[in-house]
């Protein structure tokens, strides 16, 4: 049996909805308020949240990720009243499991909820992973928890993957962490840094070459094609992949065969593709840099990397094992830190992310010699000054005393308006609640169907969905 929270201000609206639910089979309670909710779903085992937009204390999609970030990790059903594409958006990458309007069919809402929870279900009853093997990586916030998913998903199967992110973020060690955790793991791991190799060389490191292929080939050399058979390809930088050769590449995807420089017969490879790159291929295509047919095939499974800045409370766990590592490579003791030390680090924006942190860790521990703790003036200045001024200018931006309140409407345009908010929302309730039935939304509301009509035309609700009744 599963577990359902509602979250909507409007009691007709969760009443009706729970009614639903409990007519299904299912447990639910609901909430009035976010904190409410947030209360709810922190202290119970809900699998799937219906999740209304515009509450009384804030925005529904703005603590959606709250909700995803829980224990039980709930589904989110988001319900508005009013549908919204960049709303829809702004869920959908948030994790939401769907985006639906109230003014949609209570089948509509019954099949979403039945398909999370059938989701939900399966999802319990796999089998267990094993603990992935992360060398290197670190990091538990949520949105590295959610990059530790797709990888365990990328590592069971050999479908192509693209990994995405600004410079540093650690995308060859996700690559390794995918090879490390697939049936590949005993076989080569082959990396090809695209950015690094001269155009005229691609083609004969790629596919390899046959003795007399070309001038100065004085010996047959293997391709790194054919030096992943069985394991792993990581191209690095694949956006940097010359065109001519993207054309030849999409081939060898396809086929898994090629035909090396100077060779009469063509060879295969078994490899698995794992890509990388921090360039934006939507543009890259639109400027005919990049091949959208091969641009579709590289991205069967997609990781995007967070930047550092989106997930300072890493920094911390970072800080400490490179740390570590730093000082064994060294040969010196241990360091400790003074907290300012970690405060000045979790107040810069790192744009050069976890490879910046390390080069920075490493400078510091370099200035440091042989003192026993790291301070803030071990730092390098520039990161210092940042810091600095950032605070500085935090400061001066504090208001001095508490803002006043502004000015008021007219005690009757303020009526007006709240009358009209509330009329609207109820409009749009009872066309929820009756299903779009023009002859049972007069029932519920006592309004004539005249009546019923005109408020709808005059709050600007979408009478096309009532034409067919009113013909009848």
């Amino acid at each position: 049996m599963g577990n359902v929270l509602i979250i909507d201000d409007d009691e007709m609206f969760c009443e009706m909805l729970s009614d639903m639910v409990q007519d299904m089979g299912y447990g639910v309670k609901y909430a009035r308020t976010l904190d409410e909710g947030l209360h709810e779903a922190g202290s119970g085992n809900f699998d799937v949240v219906f999740l209304d937009v515009r509450m009384p204390d804030g925005s529904g999609l703005e603590v959606l990720p709250r909700f995803r970030e829980l224990p039980t990790s709930p589904e989110v059903i988001i319900i508005t009243g009013a549908g919204d594409p960049d709303g829809a958006e702004l869920a959908i990458l948030n994790g939401a499991w769907d985006y639906i309007e109230k003014q949609s069919s209570i089948k509509k809402m019954t099949l979403a909820l039945s398909r999370a929870l059938q989701y939900r279900q399966e999802k319990k009853s796999k089998t267990p992973m094993v603990a992935l093997k992360l060398e290197g990586i670190v990091g538990k916030s949520p949105q590295m928890r959610a990059c530790y998913d797709v990888l365990a998903q990328a590592a069971e199967t050999d479908a192509n993957v693209m990994i995405v992110g600004e410079t540093g973020t650690g995308k060859e060690l996700f690559a390794r962490a995918i090879h490390a955790n697939s049936s590949r793991a005993n076989k080569p791991f082959v990396v090809v840094d695209c950015a690094a190799m001269p155009e005229s060389l691609v083609e004969s490191a790629l596919f390899g070459y046959e003795k007399g292929a070309f001038t100065g080939a004085d010996r047959p050399q293997v391709g790194l094609i054919k030096q992943a058979d069985g394991g792993t390809l990581f191209l690095d930088e694949v956006g940097e992949l010359p065109l001519i050769m993207q054309k030849a590449f999409l081939r060898v995807l396809q086929e898994r065969r090629f035909r090396p420089l100077g060779a009469r017969q063509e060879v295969e490879s078994n490899f698995r593709l794992v890509v990388a790159s921090n360039r934006d291929f939507e543009q890259l295509v639109a400027e005919g840099l990049f091949r959208k047919d091969l641009l579709f095939r590289l991205r069967s499974i997609t990781i995007e990397l967070p930047p550092l800045r989106e997930r300072p409370e890493d920094i911390r766990d970072l800080v400490m094992f490179h740390l570590a590592k730093l000082c064994e490579s060294y040969d010196i003791g241990p360091k400790g830190f003074a907290p300012e030390f970690l405060d000045c680090l979790m107040a810069y924006d790192w744009p050069g992310n976890v490879r910046e942190l390390v080069n920075t860790l490493e400078r510091a521990l370099a200035a440091a010699r042989h003192e026993p703790t790291l301070y803030p003036s071990h730092l390098p200045s520039h990161i210092r000054i940042k810091v600095a001024r950032g605070a500085v200018s935090k400061e001066s931006h504090e208001p001095d005393e508490p803002p006043r309140v502004a000015a008021l409407p007219k005690l009757k345009d303020f009526r007006e308006a709240a009358i009209a908010r509330a009329e609207k929302q109820y409009l749009q309730d009872l066309m929820a609640l009756t299903d779009n039935d023009i002859k049972e939304a007069c029932r519920v509301s006592a309004l004539s169907m005249p009546r019923l009509y005109a408020l709808l035309k005059k709050h600007r609700i979408n009478r096309g969905t009532y034409a067919a009744i009113e013909k009848e």
